[in-house]
């Protein structure tokens, strides 16, 4: 059977997930990599949650594709991090995604500070315009997606039917606590965003991107001042 978005029915995601439902990450990353293959990709953010998965990830396919989108305007730290990464992990293939439009073509386009007045539009030209064009390369990918991070991602799966990019989306820790999230960063000494240690739990764009106080939600730091909880990545068409 080739298995791609196309031919995949719910009856088969029911099923997998159903398979899977007592498995842990690994197991689940296992599974992906002896479905898909080299079909299979990591759309990596650097997260806290990035470097739990990288670290998996590099256990079960040690020469596994891993995409980060670079939009331009990440933070420094972001970047160094990168760097940091690819050091400690040779064989992983990292391929850098940028936009089509340099930030001085959209200003030009757009107006300035796109991200300010019209922040989908802005995510749609760094963010989803370019996944697209990975992701239509490859028949599934992985994201770091928990459960407990915000009500829209709530009812993920191990194994999803991802209608926004027509691809097969596959979330091995959607079980994960953020406590546990830095306890394997700590206990296996992972590299990570030293921003995280300054109140930026979650981190996107620096100019999308605020500290957070404490006892807030984890993700207010992110289009402070609008309605605006998603860049769209996880969110249908």
């Amino acid at each position: 059977m080739d298995i791609s978005y196309q031919t995949v029915t719910d009856v088969d995601i029911d099923q997998w997930n159903h398979a899977l439902k007592k498995k842990d990450s690994v197991e689940v990353l296992k599974w992906a990599y002896q479905t898909f293959g080299d079909e299979l990709v990591y759309s990596c953010s650097f997260g806290a949650e990035g470097m739990v998965l990288i670290d998996l990830i590099s256990k079960v396919k040690p020469n596994a594709t891993i995409v980060f989108l670079d939009t331009d305007f990440h933070f420094k730290e972001t970047y160094q991090l990168i760097e940091q990464v690819k050091q400690r992990y040779p064989k992983l293939q990292f391929v850098i995604k940028k936009p089509v439009l340099t930030p001085e073509v959209q200003a030009e386009k757009y107006g300035d500070e796109l991200w300010r007045h019209h922040p989908d539009q802005c995510c749609k030209l760094r963010k989803l315009t370019p996944l697209e064009s990975v992701l239509s390369q490859y028949k599934a990918w992985i994201s770091g997606l928990r459960r407990e991070q915000s009500p829209t991602r709530a009812h993920t799966e191990f194994i999803n039917r991802d209608e926004r990019f027509e691809s097969i989306k596959v979330c091995p820790l959607i079980h994960w606590k953020e406590e546990e999230i830095w306890m394997y960063i700590k206990l296996h000494q992972l590299p990570y965003n030293t921003l995280h240690d300054q109140q930026f739990p979650s981190i996107g764009c620096k100019y999308c991107t605020q500290p957070v106080k404490e006892g807030e939600d984890p993700r207010s730091g992110r289009w402070q001042g609008s309605e605006k909880t998603e860049c769209g990545l996880h969110l249908k068409k």
